[in-house]
């Protein structure tokens, strides 16, 4: 089921989210669930969902975590590292990104998302640090 709200928090406050389609399925300070589906036209030769869209796909949704654990009285996060490793190819469906916080300090956010297929296998993992605005 798709998160409307959710969705619409990721489109005003990134566009890019609304042009590559991405849908939000849950968000709360504990986690957010998004997904992007499958399109050719979003792929590399061969069929499969670039890299890059995989990893757009983790860093919206990661900042919204981030976003969701901001100290009180702070504004905005901006990624200042991102750490990607792919495991296997998404070739049809959904990729499918969750990502948790693993520190909410008062500069830094850290959050690790991870990416699956529609089969639930593990597609990539990538860990991001959030400057605190």
């Amino acid at each position: 089921m798709i998160d409307e709200t959710g969705t619409k928090l990721f489109h005003q406050s990134m566009p890019f989210t609304e042009r590559l389609g991405v849908e939000v399925l849950e968000h709360g300070a504990q986690l957010v669930r998004s997904r992007i589906a499958w399109d050719e036209s979003l792929c590399t030769l061969g069929g499969m969902l670039h890299g890059g869209v995989l990893m757009s796909l983790a860093d919206a949704t990661g900042a919204v975590c981030a976003f969701l654990n901001l100290p009180e009285g702070k504004q905005g996060t901006t990624t200042v590292e991102s750490k990607s490793n792919f495991l296997r190819a998404v070739r049809s469906g959904h990729a499918v990104a969750s990502a948790r916080p693993l520190h909410a300090g008062r500069s830094f956010i850290v959050v690790e998302t991870e990416i699956r297929d529609d089969a639930d296998k593990l597609v990539a993992k990538v860990t991001q640090t959030q400057a605190v605005l």
